[in-house]
């Protein structure tokens, strides 16, 4: 058996139909499994809300690069 990962952009017209192809092929089929996995963001979901909120806040001053981190609460 053949494993095959695909990377599908689902806004797209393509994507959209590609997928709906592949979800009519495998829907009664043993031949083939379609395995649809969620995207997670490799990022710390913590660390992402500190950038984000840091991003919308306006008057902050870096002194140094060292201070980076510790500026970002």
């Amino acid at each position: 058996m053949t494993t095959i990962t695909l990377k599908i952009n689902e806004n797209t017209k393509k994507g959209k139909a590609f997928l709906e192809m592949a979800r009519v092929f495998s829907e009664n089929s043993t031949e083939i499994v379609l395995i649809e996995t969620d995207k997670k963001s490799p990022y710390n979901p913590e660390f992402v809300a500190k950038i984000k909120k840091a991003g919308t806040e306006k008057g902050k001053l870096m002194v140094n690069a060292e201070s980076l981190w510790e500026s970002i609460k």
